[in-house]
């Protein structure tokens, strides 16, 4: 069923001009449990006044991350790659190379104090950078994450991005995650996001052969147009500061 239903009914809320947020972008995989205390680390900072907001760009070695709705039976491969608890919103996951993951730190503070819009938000910030490489991605009811037709395909559509946020002290943690070129045989060991008649899909699976630098250079500028300006920082500054 394909909907558009929206709560966010200002989603310019989610806009800061104030203070740029830090663009940081990790050219190496970065491992699970190192990525997730250097960004509480900083979620924490920011709540505190003591940090400004960022936005990382990673990927990670082949790995699963089970939310806090996962279950058990949905993890297909328990030896397949190392499972790590996410702490985040959702179920099972995959994370692994040519899939861009952006671990948004924000201060819903001052954007509004609306999780809800922020979800949606996060999903325009997917589908507009889509739209730089001519794919169209959708909003799906009752489906969080962004989806692309693919006739022929289960459901005749995939799941291209996934979202999963947590929000502590309106500090928000994890993010989005791209498919831009991974593995895609690698989602064989869960069932992604708990939905087993769908599949999942990326820029290369569509024929858009785009690199990382590619993606991430339309994901900023979505990014800047939905949510504000933003400062280029080295990822050192993040990492060391954990």
């Amino acid at each position: 069923m394909i909907t558009e239903v929206l709560t966010c009914t200002a989603p310019a809320k989610l806009r800061r001009v104030d203070s740029p947020v830090e663009w940081i972008v990790s050219d190496a995989p970065v491992p699970y449990p190192l990525a997730m205390e250097a960004m509480q680390a900083r979620a924490v900072a920011i709540a505190r006044d003591e940090a400004p907001e960022a936005v990382w760009l990673l990927e990670h070695p082949p790995l699963y991350t089970a939310g806090t709705s996962a279950e058990a039976g949905d993890l297909l491969q328990p030896d397949r790659f190392p499972v790590y608890p996410a702490g985040r919103g959702g179920e099972y996951t995959y994370h692994g190379p040519g899939q861009r993951i952006a671990y948004t730190m924000l201060d819903l503070r001052h954007r509004g104090r609306d999780v809800r819009c922020l979800v949606q938000g996060l999903e325009a910030w997917i589908i507009d950078t889509l739209d730089a490489f001519n794919v169209k991605g959708e909003r799906r009811d009752g489906r969080i994450g962004v989806w692309v037709g693919q006739p022929g395909r289960p459901g005749g559509e995939s799941k291209i991005a996934a979202i999963g946020v947590r929000v502590s002290r309106w500090v928000t943690t994890h993010g989005i995650a791209l498919n831009v070129s991974p593995d895609l045989s690698h989602f064989g060991g869960i069932v992604p996001c708990g939905i087993s008649d769908r599949g999942v899909t990326s820029l290369e699976d569509l024929g858009q052969i785009v690199t990382m630098a590619e993606a991430d250079m339309a994901l900023r500028a979505s990014f800047e147009r939905a949510f504000g300006p933003t400062v280029s920082q080295r990822a050192e500054s993040l990492v060391t500061a954990a």
